[in-house]
Order: structure tokens, then C-alpha cells, then sequence
């Protein structure tokens, strides 16, 4: 769980980061001496990930969307 959550909170970082978004996923858990996490798992983070970046930025979009509709 412990190893989740650290992979959780370096994907959460990493992702604005000009990096691979990626390859933090296969870099941390090997040079922690780690098993390699499944597909599922960081198909989850990213799912995680694009989640939390559509809620924090709600207003954001839901205001691009408006501005779009109206008729000048």
C-alpha cells in the first residue's frame, strides 16, 4: 500500500512536469528495488490524474465552453 501510495504522489508531480509521464512509473519502483507495478495499475494513476486535473479546473473549462456558445 505504502509503495502505491508513493508511486500515487510521484505520478501526481511528475505529470506537470516536463518529463515522461511514464517513465517515473518504471524508474521509481526500479531504483527502489521494487517489482514492477501491472498496466492496470498505471493506467489507473493516469485515469487518477486526468480526474483530478478536469475537477481542479472545472470553472476553467465549463467557462471556455460558455464563452464558446455565445453569439457576439
Amino acid at each position: 500500500m505504502l509503495q502505491n501510495i508513493i508511486l500515487g504522489i510521484v505520478q501526481g508531480i511528475g505529470e506537470f512536469l516536463p518529463i515522461s509521464s511514464s517513465a517515473h512509473l518504471i524508474l521509481v519502483p526500479y531504483l527502489l528495488g521494487w517489482g514492477e507495478s501491472s498496466m492496470a495499475f498505471d493506467i489507473a494513476l493516469h485515469f487518477g490524474t486526468l480526474i483530478a486535473v478536469l475537477v481542479v479546473f472545472f470553472r476553467d473549462w465549463w467557462d471556455l465552453f460558455i464563452g464558446a456558445c455565445q453569439k457576439d
